[in-house]
């Protein structure tokens, strides 16, 4: 099937470490799909992160964020790094870059596939036998609301001299349907399940979440399977079963530790991509999106050509899917990747004692396996 000729315009921010040498593997495929699909790529790469530091003096510079507010997504590297360690932590790449950057294009939502092929199931901290056939799980997590931006927040002295520290957890209708419309349209494109995480048995604000969830579920698409389960269980489920799960849905602080802990299952963070979504539009009528591998920047192998670049080519293949609205080639990606694993192709992090290959070399061969 070929698409209708499409121009996707996008920034790189390459960012940090090993970021520049996957960010060039990402683009490479991007421009190998473009002709078996019919688009065209329109980007630009500027700096973010450390490098932002060193060359404008601030981790996300005014030029970045403008040419970021030109285009319809952000494909991101990885920011960070020793040599701005000792930085106030304000100022410091992955606080004073990613941050802003959410809060700039509100980006709700994040989205972080747990996959894991069955060639690397030894990679698992699980038992053999537990994901001998792989993972496939996608977490989708509110992203701005929740314990983490509530008001107040505050630690206060009290008048017998005891210290007392408050976190308030808020969500409201809104946030609560807007996340679920996004899983609703990922488990469309699954299996059709979702099972959302919560604690309604204790949180005022988990009740109002599980209520607003079934509520949105039933309204936007009464087809998808929709279960619910207390965070706890769901934490101890994920170690027991990971593929019970098709999309798991949950608010920020219970994603923040469960998507951590799938990433662990999943056993490599070269191989794990992520999305963060947005309420704006791009012109293509589909959110706005920032993609980014899990991983952070390695510096100990930075510039030695080393590097596993499946994470940020997988990172394009989500930024197909939902900013392009390109499934096809979104899917032809992380197959080429499947096939590549599958042909017995490893880097270092992945290697288990077989002969590790290049970053370039890996990227050459996923490009060579796109359909």
């Amino acid at each position: 099937m070929l698409f209708l000729m499409k121009t996707l315009r996008f920034t790189t921010l390459p960012g940090d470490g090993i970021g520049p040498e996957v960010m060039e593997v990402a683009v490479k495929v991007l421009q190998k799909l473009g002709n078996l699909y019919n688009f065209s790529i329109e980007s630009s790469s500027h700096d973010v992160g450390g490098i932002g530091i060193d060359n404008h003096g601030e981790a996300l510079p005014e030029s970045t964020l403008a040419a970021c507010k030109k285009v319809d997504a952000i494909l991101f590297g990885s920011v960070g790094g020793p040599k701005w360690e000792n930085l106030p932590p304000k100022e410091q790449p992955e606080r004073a870059a990613l941050l802003p950057i959410r809060k700039a294009f509100e980006l709700f939502a994040n989205l972080r596939p747990g996959n894991l092929y069955p060639e690397l199931c030894d990679l698992s901290p699980l038992r053999s036998d537990t994901v001998a056939n792989g993972i496939d799980t996608l977490c989708v997590r509110e992203l701005t609301g929740g314990i983490y931006f509530g008001q107040p927040k505050e630690t206060t002295t009290l008048d017998n001299g005891e210290k007392q520290a408050v976190d308030t957890m808020v969500y409201r209708t809104e946030e609560i349907e807007r996340i679920t419309q996004l899983a609703v349209n990922a488990a469309a494109l699954r299996d059709g399940r979702i099972c959302s995480v919560d604690k309604a048995n204790v949180l005022e604000t988990s009740v109002l979440w599980r209520e607003t969830v079934i509520n949105c579920v039933q309204k936007l698409n009464p087809n998808i399977e929709l279960t619910h389960m207390y965070v706890d269980n769901a934490a101890m489920q994920l170690v027991r079963d990971p593929n019970q799960f098709d999309v798991l849905l949950t608010e920020n602080m219970f994603g923040d530790i469960l998507s951590d802990e799938l990433a662990v299952i999943c056993g490599s963070l070269g191989m794990l991509a992520s999305a963060s979504l947005g309420t704006q539009k791009n012109s293509f009528d589909l959110p706005f999106g920032l993609y980014e591998p899990a991983g952070g920047t390695a510096p100990d192998i930075a510039g030695k050509g080393l590097a596993n670049p499946c994470a940020q080519v997988l990172s394009a293949a989500l930024m197909l899917r939902y900013s392009f609205g390109l499934e096809e080639a979104a899917q032809s990606i992380e197959n080429a990747v499947k096939e590549t694993i599958r042909a017995g192709l490893r880097t270092g992090d992945i290697a288990m004692g077989k002969k590790a290959t290049g970053t370039s070399e890996m990227g050459q061969a996923i490009i060579d396996r796109l359909q």
